[in-house]
């Protein structure tokens, strides 16, 4: 009985140790590859590490675009520069002009625009733009005089003693009306005389003065009592004496502006040197010399030095 119960110790004895050697063995396994996971993270995450270097360091960009990158931060920082000047000089002008010049709505300013115009319609200066030679001009010659009559009437718009303008020859179905209309943002509603009629049948020939920069006499002031005539015409095959020749087919008076009398050549380049302008820009020296009655400042206005003149007073 004894022996028994030793027999059973002695075998419960050793099953122990071999249950213990098992989960020592168990155990050993499960470090061994948590070592290995913890190993292959390490290895993973120093592998990402060197992936993302080059990237994020400046230490892997090459001088040149670490020089590209310099330079377009200094662009960067100039133009928001130039934004925050231009904002505060603007800022300043309103305040300056806060005082001197009251604010007004657009709404205002259309109705005193339309005010003046309409004055001038009864008291001002008359200018006629002849458009009866049109039909001898190509459809880019056309484009740029739908702009110039745009320019002009833009003008007028601004002055101060602005005058009353007629087109006349200029039907509604012509080619240069549909330009106008396409190229002019409200052309319809312009406050001015549109008429089929020409120039010649319109006013009493008497009253008539026609600009033309091929005229013998120069303009010596602007007569409330005259209709100045400005040829309608952008030729760039450049023929001479067209608007004079066809004043002179009516009896008209004709008239140039006094470059000459005012003026001197300068010298250029191409040694280019005209007097004939666009209509917007004979009309700028018209509207500044009846603001000013001062032909030099006038002439200054509207002749670039492109066309190779320039004020007496100003050559040394």
């Amino acid at each position: 009985m004894d022996w028994k119960l030793e027999g059973s110790a002695r075998k419960t004895d050793s099953r122990v140790p071999q249950e213990q050697e098992v989960v020592l063995e168990d155990t050993g396994e499960d470090s061994i590859s948590e070592s290995f996971q913890l190993l292959q993270i390490d290895v993973e995450c120093e592998h990402r590490g060197r992936e993302t270097l080059p990237t994020g360091s400046a230490v892997w960009c090459s001088k040149n675009v670490q020089r590209k990158q310099r330079h377009w931060e200094k662009i960067v920082a100039a133009k928001k520069s130039k934004r925050k000047q231009e904002k505060e000089r603007r800022k300043a002008n309103r305040v300056e002009n806060s005082g001197i010049c009251p604010q007004h709505s657009k709404r205002f300013l259309r109705s005193l625009t339309k005010e003046r115009l309409l004055e001038a319609k009864h008291s001002g200066p008359r200018l006629c733009i002849d458009l009866s030679m049109t039909h001898h001009m190509s459809k880019k010659e056309l484009s740029r005089l739908a702009g110039q009559i745009r320019r002009l009437y833009g003008s007028n718009k601004k002055a101060d003693r602005p005058f009353w303008i007629y087109l006349t020859g200029f039907p509604s179905d012509s080619p240069l009306y549909e330009e106008c209309l396409r190229m002019n943002d409200g052309f319809s509603s312009y406050l001015l005389d549109i008429t089929e009629e020409d120039c010649f049948s319109l006013f009493p020939l008497e009253t008539l003065v026609y600009l033309t920069p091929d005229s013998e006499h120069a303009l010596e002031d602007v007569d409330l009592n005259k209709v100045y005539i400005l040829g309608g015409l952008v030729d760039e095959s450049i023929q001479k004496k067209v608007t004079f020749q066809k004043a002179q087919e009516h009896s008209v008076k004709t008239a140039r502006l006094p470059i000459q009398e005012y003026m001197v050549r300068c010298q250029n380049g191409k040694n280019y040197h005209s007097e004939i302008l666009a209509i917007n820009q004979v009309f700028d020296i018209l509207s500044a010399y009846f603001e000013t009655q001062n032909w030099p400042e006038a002439l200054k206005k509207g002749v670039s030095s492109r066309k190779g003149y320039v004020l007496q007073n100003s050559v040394e």
